[in-house]
């Protein structure tokens, strides 16, 4: 239980170093007081530019990638390996704990991102292969649409799809996908108000029906 605590603890606090705020903080900005309000990668795009935007893309799905791939089978100094603890139960405990700590951030009042990037990131760490059907549902709703929030939220449900039809005896990785799913539809519950109020913000460059 000392492992499986230590790093959740660990998982959280490295998803609560969010990547527009640092990056923000170098030149002197808060986005979370621009645009949307949001400390995430598209609000960073709007806001900041491409190459900014970019960065913090990276930088929030790198945190889901080490969460996953590095953190479960690190050897941490005093505490060690519990060998009655399930690598594959930690992977998906420290990946729900990075997107945690992504949103809800100690680093900066919990006031974060809605965690899209970073769930990619844990999503192509636990099986590469979930990563294409999760992108293509959420371009092709964005293009339908023009809204990334809609996008973002479909996506979640295109991901349980697909580990039912990838990985049909995979229970806990299908909870895990349910449960991020809907976290996801929560963080973004701001967006549904615009939308159900005709508020929300298109990408009119990708919007077909524009």
């Amino acid at each position: 239980m000392l492992e499986l605590g230590a790093k959740i603890l660990i998982a959280y606090l490295l998803g609560a170093m969010l990547g527009s705020l640092i990056l923000g903080g170098a030149r002197g900005v808060d986005i979370r007081r621009m645009g949307s309000g949001n400390a995430g990668a598209t609000n960073a795009l709007r806001t900041q530019g491409k190459i900014f935007g970019l960065l913090v893309l990276v930088i929030d799905i790198a945190k889901g990638l080490i969460a996953v791939l590095w953190l479960p089978t690190a050897v941490l100094p005093q505490i060690g390996i519990d060998p009655q603890l399930p690598r594959e139960w930690l992977a998906l405990a420290c990946g729900l704990a990075v997107i945690v700590g992504h949103v809800y951030p100690v680093w900066f009042g919990f006031r974060g991102g809605k965690g899209a990037a970073t769930v990619v990131g844990v999503v192509a760490a636990l099986d590469l292969r979930l990563v294409v059907p999760l992108l293509v549902s959420w371009f092709l709703v964005l293009v339908l649409t023009g809204y990334v929030g809609l996008a973002t939220m479909l996506s979640g449900v295109a991901l349980i799809a697909a580990v039912y039809v990838l990985e049909p005896g995979d229970a806990p990785l299908l909870c895990f996908c349910a449960v991020v799913a809907l976290f996801v539809v929560y963080t973004h519950r701001s967006n549904i108000a615009r939308m159900r109020a005709g508020q929300e913000s298109r990408v009119r460059r990708l919007w077909l029906f524009r």
